[in-house]
């Protein structure tokens, strides 16, 4: 038997994030502004190539960009 998220097409990273933001938005107003902001991250990822860093980039942008390439796809 399969998971949900995975029957659903979702990775397990993905599913908790819908799951928290799901929960968040479920509090009452004073608590969920505080969770919304501990909600926010700002995660950026570089390639190594030849022991040099590339270029730094914003994770939740590079996700956008690939998720719009694999729905024109």
């Amino acid at each position: 038997m399969t998971f949900a998220w995975k029957a659903a097409g979702l990775s397990y990273n993905r599913y908790l994030a819908i799951a928290g933001r799901a929960v968040r938005r479920s509090l009452k107003e004073d608590k969920r502004i505080v969770a919304e902001r501990r909600g926010n991250l700002d995660l950026r990822f570089s390639k190594w190539e030849n022991g040099k860093q590339g270029e730094a980039k914003n994770l939740a942008d590079a996700q956008t960009a690939v998720a719009t390439e694999g729905a024109s796809a």
